[in-house]
């Protein structure tokens, strides 16, 4: 796939998640249901051309060590919310109402490892590395210092509302655009030329 495709297709597929993460919840819950469902395949798509992007950021941040852990744990990041969102579907299926999926998500949470790695740590490594790659490509002045500002809010703002998070993706939208237009070069070049 194109990785122009990839900087645009992200944001939107995050965008048409959180618009149907608001209209599952208009009936005072969310999930299961066919909304429960489609909300979360289209954010797990956007996490598939997730890893595409961080290692598309990395050629561009010219391959370093620093941009290959990056992407490497962005990478880890994305398996483990593929995990959870994955799981959360799977709950979905299996239960008749939203009160019958609590219980069925704390049996999961139970299992030993798996709150830490799925729920409570693994996918910040998705966050973080977001981040850090944005910040390692303004700090080598390929792309604008207002990009990191933009990604940053996108990863705040569904701290304090998930109903923000289509106004997040907007963001980011307009914060990978730049990079859209400028995502052959990690590979057109070699990578001392992006120095």
């Amino acid at each position: 796939m194109n990785p122009r495709i990839s900087f645009v297709a992200a944001p939107l597929l995050v965008l048409a998640y959180g618009v149907i993460r608001i209209l599952d919840g208009l009936d005072g819950s969310r999930g299961p249901g066919l909304a429960w469902t489609t909300g979360h395949l289209a954010f797990m798509a956007a996490l598939v051309l997730f890893v595409q992007i961080f290692w598309r950021m990395r050629a561009m941040a010219g391959r370093n060590a620093l941009a290959t852990v990056t992407a490497a744990l962005g990478t880890v990041g994305v398996a483990t919310l593929l995990a959870q969102f994955g799981i959360d579907i799977v709950v979905g299926f299996m239960a008749a109402d939203h009160a019958a999926m609590g219980p069925l998500f704390d049996q999961v949470r139970s299992v030993p490892g798996v709150r830490l790695a799925v729920y409570d740590g693994g996918p910040f490594l998705f966050y973080l590395a977001q981040l850090g790659l944005v910040v390692q490509l303004a700090a080598r002045r390929r792309i604008k210092a207002w990009t990191p500002v933009l990604v940053l809010l996108d990863l705040a703002l569904p701290f304090a509302d998930k109903d923000l998070i289509p106004v997040g993706a907007v963001l980011l939208l307009v914060s990978f655009l730049p990079l859209a237009r400028r995502a052959d070069e990690g590979t057109a070049r070699p990578a001392a030329a992006l120095a």
